[in-house]
C-alpha cells in the first residue's frame, strides 16, 4: 500500500508540474488553434512557384511538416540562433547569381547549419554533399581536407549545383527535389510517371516530405513569434567575423603554428576551418580563416615560426632500433605515444621497424615552438 501511495503521489506531482509549466508561459508554445496552419496572405510559394494547397494531399503533407517542425522546439531555436551567422552570406551569394532567396532554407533543412553534420548516406557538411557530387562541383575531398565542411566553398558549390538542376529540370521546386534525391533518379520518375509536377509525383518518402520541410522552415523563420518562438536581438549568435589569409606551406606544417602565429588556440583555428582534417596543413598553398583581430602581423609571425620549425626538424629525428616500439620510444622521451603517431602519420596501428626515421619532439621542442 505504501508503494502504491508513493506512485500516486509521484503521478500527482508530475501532473501539477506539467500544468504549472504550461500555465507559466502559455504564449511560448506553438498554437493548435485552427489558424495554426493558415498561410498569411492565403498563398504559399517556394521560389515564387505556387504550392497547390487546395489539393487535400498537398495540404495534409504541408500540415504534417509545419506541425512537426514547430514542435521540435530545441531545433527551431538553434535554427534561429544560427541564422544570423550564416544566412546573410547565403542571401548575398544567391542575389549575386540571380537566384531565389528561398533556396537558403535548403541549408537549414540539410544540416541545421552545422559544419560537421553527416548523414547515413555519407553526405557531409552544411549542404550535405555526397563525395561524388562535391568533387563534381569543385570541392576538395580527401584525407587532409574536406571542403564540404567549409561554409564558403560549399555554399558556392551548392549554388552552382542548384542552378544546374533548375536548368535541367525546369523549376526550382524540382531542382530542390533533385538536390535531395539526385537528378537521375528524379528524371527517371518524371519519365515513368509522365508528369513533371512535383506535387503529383510519387517519390521516396524523404523527397516527398523534403519540399514541405523547407516550406515549414521558411514560414517559421520568417515569422518566429507566430509559432511561439520569441527571441531578442541578443539571443541570436553574432555574425561571422574573420580574416582570410593565403599561406604557402613548403612542407607539412602543424596547425599549432597557425594558431601561434594568430595568437589564438588550436581549437579556434579548427573551428574556423572545419575542412582541415588532422593536425597538419599539407604541402602547398592554402587559404585559411583566422580571427579578424589576428590579421596584423600574422604573416611575419607565421614565416618566423615555420622557419624555426623546419630548421629544427633534423634535430628531432630518432632512428628506430631493433626492439623499439612506439610505446618504448614514447617512454624514453616522456611524450604521449599517440603524439609520435600524429607527428609521423602512423595511424592507429603504430607500426614501425628498425631503421625508420621518426620525428620525436621533446617537451622543450614541440612542433610550433
Amino acid at each position: 500500500m505504501y508503494r502504491n501511495c508513493k506512485k500516486l503521489l509521484l503521478i500527482l506531482c508530475v501532473f501539477l508540474f506539467s500544468a504549472n509549466a504550461g500555465a507559466a508561459n502559455p504564449e511560448q508554445s506553438p498554437s493548435f488553434y485552427p489558424d495554426f496552419t493558415v498561410i498569411p496572405g492565403g498563398k504559399l510559394t517556394f521560389c515564387g512557384e505556387v504550392v497547390p494547397l487546395e489539393l487535400q494531399d498537398v495540404k495534409e503533407r504541408f500540415e504534417k511538416e509545419i506541425l512537426l517542425s514547430a514542435w521540435d522546439r530545441a531545433q527551431v531555436f538553434l535554427w534561429l540562433k544560427r541564422s544570423s551567422r550564416y544566412l546573410p552570406h547565403i542571401e548575398k551569394i544567391l542575389k549575386e547569381n540571380g537566384m531565389p532567396d528561398d533556396l537558403k532554407y535548403i541549408a537549414v533543412a540539410e544540416s541545421a547549419l552545422r559544419p560537421n553534420a553527416t548523414s547515413n548516406k555519407s553526405a557531409v557538411g552544411y549542404w550535405q554533399f555526397i563525395r561524388s557530387t562535391g568533387l563534381t562541383y569543385g570541392l576538395t575531398i580527401d584525407g587532409d581536407k574536406d571542403e564540404r565542411r567549409n561554409f564558403f566553398t560549399s555554399t558556392q558549390a551548392a549554388v552552382s549545383y542548384l542552378k544546374q538542376l533548375n536548368s535541367m529540370l525546369g523549376s526550382w521546386t524540382l531542382a530542390a527535389a533533385g538536390y535531395n534525391m539526385g537528378e537521375e533518379g528524379l528524371l527517371a520518375e518524371i519519365h515513368e510517371q509522365e508528369t513533371n509536377d512535383f506535387y503529383k509525383l510519387y517519390l521516396y518518402e524523404e523527397t516527398q516530405r523534403y519540399i514541405f520541410r523547407i516550406l515549414a522552415i521558411k514560414l517559421i523563420m520568417q515569422n518566429p513569434a507566430r509559432y511561439g518562438f520569441r527571441l531578442e536581438d541578443k539571443d541570436y549568435y553574432p555574425p561571422l567575423s574573420f580574416g582570410r589569409v593565403d599561406i604557402e606551406c613548403s612542407d607539412k606544417i602543424p596547425i599549432m603554428i597557425i594558431a601561434k602565429a594568430a595568437d589564438t588556440t588550436y581549437k579556434d583555428i579548427k573551428d574556423l576551418n572545419p575542412e582541415i582534417r588532422g593536425h597538419f596543413l599539407q604541402k602547398g598553398n592554402h587559404t585559411i580563416i583566422i580571427p579578424k583581430n589576428s590579421l596584423e602581423g600574422f604573416i611575419s609571425n607565421y614565416e618566423k615560426l615555420v622557419e624555426n620549425f623546419l630548421s629544427g626538424k633534423s634535430r628531432n629525428v630518432y632512428i628506430v632500433k631493433k626492439g623499439d616500439t612506439v610505446f618504448s620510444i614514447a617512454k624514453m622521451f616522456d611524450v604521449p605515444a599517440l603524439s609520435i603517431s600524429i607527428w609521423n602519420d602512423l595511424g592507429n596501428k603504430l607500426s614501425i621497424k628498425a631503421g625508420d626515421h621518426l620525428l620525436v619532439y621533446q617537451k622543450e621542442s614541440k612542433p610550433g615552438e
